[in-house]
């Protein structure tokens, strides 16, 4: 299940990402079972994360941030070169209180 974000949604959360440090890192591996596993304990901590993908090519970076997001259940707000910003919120306790649409 992944979130569905409108473009007003999309920018707040760019907005509110600008400042934020990449949390996690993809390595060579791609996308393993633990890496997922500490990105759902962030995404479940945090709601919002950057993620950095040390892939070479652009099409093996697309291929792992798909891969992250549809494991994840997250939003991808945003992706600029290496970097990625994922959003999912909290389910019993939200901390980023998104826009109306």
């Amino acid at each position: 299940m992944t979130v569905e974000l409108t473009a007003a949604q999309t920018r707040f959360l760019r907005g509110q990402a600008h400042g934020l440090k990449a949390m996690l890192q993809v390595g060579g591996k791609g996308v393993t079972d633990a890496l997922v596993a500490e990105i759902d304990g962030a995404l479940d901590h945090h709601e919002l994360i950057k993620v950095k993908v040390g892939a070479a090519d652009r099409e093996e970076r697309d291929a792992l941030i798909g891969g992250l997001v549809e494991r994840t259940g997250a939003a991808l707000v945003q992706r600029i070169g290496h970097v990625a910003v994922l959003y999912r919120p909290n389910r019993e306790k939200r901390q980023i209180v998104l826009p109306r649409g």
